[in-house]
């Protein structure tokens, strides 16, 4: 087996490696707590950079399994911000020093939504004189559509895929024509040849997962090579199918949390 401190010191991981430190309990997770902190301070130093996160609206044409605003909930008040809310929030974000907002909410596949978007994307642009960055977490779209709102200014980009593992997206989502894996992989690869910096993701601790899934994860990550990554817990919502099966040994916090000294 190999040493840990030699697998951390290695310029490339494989898979065994990953699973090795993801499963990392006592001495060596605190070596591991320690080396990433370094790694972390040596790259970003001790510095903040506030992002304002407008979540604009909760209605989504999607039906997964584990989200609370999903298209069969009828348990949930839906909402949508009007555009002079929008931007007003932009505003705040922009004269108070913030370097980014980002416009999140319900996936919608309509004409009259992807053109208030690019309306909204200008405004926004306008009113900062280009200095305020925008991200976009707005789901699944056509490349046309994607390549629109950069257009308009957008330049970031955010889509979880919420796990690389086929079947266990199988698991969490419906089994129909808005659901689908290779869908999901396909907007990522449309949005990095467009130009966006391109973030993706998964949550830990969903129904079936394994710690080898997490790795493969973070290989799929490379492999896509995307800019941006979130990783956390799959939190529960009562008012869906998938209420009371996550996997809570995988959850952070539960796991990999070292002994009290």
């Amino acid at each position: 087996m190999k040493n840990f401190k030699d697998i951390l010191n290695s310029n490339s991981f494989d898979r065994d490696d990953i699973v090795r430190m993801l499963s990392a309990q006592g001495e060596e997770y605190s070596i591991l707590m320690a080396e990433s902190a370094s790694v972390s301070e040596e790259v970003f130093g001790k510095k903040i950079w506030f992002r304002g996160l407008i979540e604009f609206s909760n209605i989504c044409v999607k039906d997964c399994f584990y989200c609370g605003i999903r298209r069969s909930n009828r348990n949930i008040n839906r909402y949508s911000l009007t555009d002079g809310e929008i931007l007003s929030a932009a505003r705040f974000a922009h004269e108070n020093g913030y370097g980014s907002v980002v416009l999140q909410g319900g996936e919608i596949r309509t004409k009259r939504f992807a053109d208030r978007i690019t309306s909204l994307v200008r405004s926004i642009k306008q009113m900062s004189d280009g200095r305020l960055g925008i991200t976009l977490s707005l789901g699944e779209q056509d490349k046309e559509i994607y390549r629109e709102w950069f257009d308009a200014g957008a330049h970031r980009y955010l889509l979880r895929v919420e796990t690389s593992n086929p079947g266990l997206y199988s698991v969490i989502h419906p089994h129909d024509c808005l659901h689908r894996f290779d869908k999901r992989v396909d907007c990522l690869n449309h949005l990095k040849e467009i130009g966006y910096q391109t973030g993706t993701g998964v949550m830990i601790g969903l129904p079936g997962q394994t710690v080898e899934d997490l790795a493969d994860d973070i290989l799929f990550f490379k492999r896509v090579d995307v800019d941006m990554v979130g990783m956390g817990p799959y939190i529960e919502h009562s008012d869906t199918p998938l209420y009371g099966r996550r996997s809570i040994l995988l959850t952070l916090g539960e796991r990999f949390t070292p002994p009290l000294k």
